[in-house]
């Protein structure tokens, strides 16, 4: 993502966000569910990275807001059991970062807060690369330490493909070892089941929630905005990222519906970067 581009969509947030809170005074639209994604929490030069300082302000508003902060397979238990939702949160965190533990863990637990993070094994592996770091790949979290976090309990690990491939482009071998072969691979890892996927890019059709489906998987998550339902297809829930240039009138608009439909040229975009899908 260039520099440019992000400025862009920076800008476009803004006003989005600043609409919704003369539209709405900043009241918060607490219906349904909506699922929060971070990728990296770092001062690092990275479009992906939130800083530790903007992370933690907004974990605060969060606490001070009264949220129950909690994981995927968690939110999705209270969404069908039709308990209340009123400010429900659920937090993911795509690739495993190393930072995740650095920088969001003491803030999380101290906070009581839990929290998703869906890994791609082969990449944790170091068998392949994000490709989309040319330069040096920030460090990943080990095996050890996804394990042990995963038994503490803030943290939860899910699946997120073997390789963060851009599934709607392989054959259908290919897409259902990505998608069934990450599973059983962190399965014999954490030593327990492994219950929810995440389209790697968020890019996924019907044959890869299909395949989710066979697979095993209760959930999958996409990266389309928008609120969660009791009725919302639970192999394409609904997640709004957290941006490094968001401010924290940004992430109150994210979290209460100023940021729930997609923006202009999002689709036209996607289709230009990723070709498939």
């Amino acid at each position: 993502m260039s520099a440019a581009f992000s400025l862009a969509k920076a800008s476009g947030t803004r006003a989005r966000s600043a609409a919704w809170l003369m539209r709405t005074r900043g009241r918060l639209d607490t219906s349904g569910l909506r699922i929060l994604f971070y990728h990296r929490i770092s001062d690092d030069r990275d479009e992906l990275a939130v800083s530790p300082s903007s992370f933690a302000e907004q974990m605060d508003y969060l606490a001070s807001e009264a949220y129950r902060v909690v994981d995927v397979l968690s939110a999705i238990d209270l969404l069908e059991s039709g308990k209340p939702l009123a400010r429900t949160v659920a937090l993911t965190f795509d690739d495993g970062f190393l930072d995740l533990a650095e920088h969001a863990l003491p803030v999380l637990s101290e906070r009581g807060f839990r929290g998703t993070v869906f890994v791609a094994p082969a990449v944790t592996d170091g068998r392949t690369s994000f490709s989309w770091y040319r330069e040096e790949q920030p460090p990943l979290l080990a095996w050890d330490d996804i394990v042990a976090l995963d038994r503490d309990g803030t943290l939860r690990f899910e699946a997120h493909s073997l390789t963060h491939p851009n599934l709607p482009a392989l054959d259908d071998a290919a897409a259902h070892e990505e998608i069934a072969g990450s599973k059983r691979e962190l399965e014999n890892r954490l030593g327990r089941l492994v219950n929810a996927f995440s389209y790697p890019s968020g890019l996924y059709g019907h044959r890869e929630q299909q395949i989710a489906a066979e697979a095993g998987y209760k959930v999958a998550v996409s990266c389309e905005p928008g609120v969660n339902h009791r009725s919302t297809d639970r192999f394409a829930l609904r997640r709004r990222q957290v941006d490094a240039r968001d401010s924290l009138l940004d992430f109150r608009a994210k979290l209460g519906g100023g940021h729930d439909s997609s923006p202009p040229f999002r689709g036209l975009y996607r289709r230009l970067r990723y070709s498939a899908g």
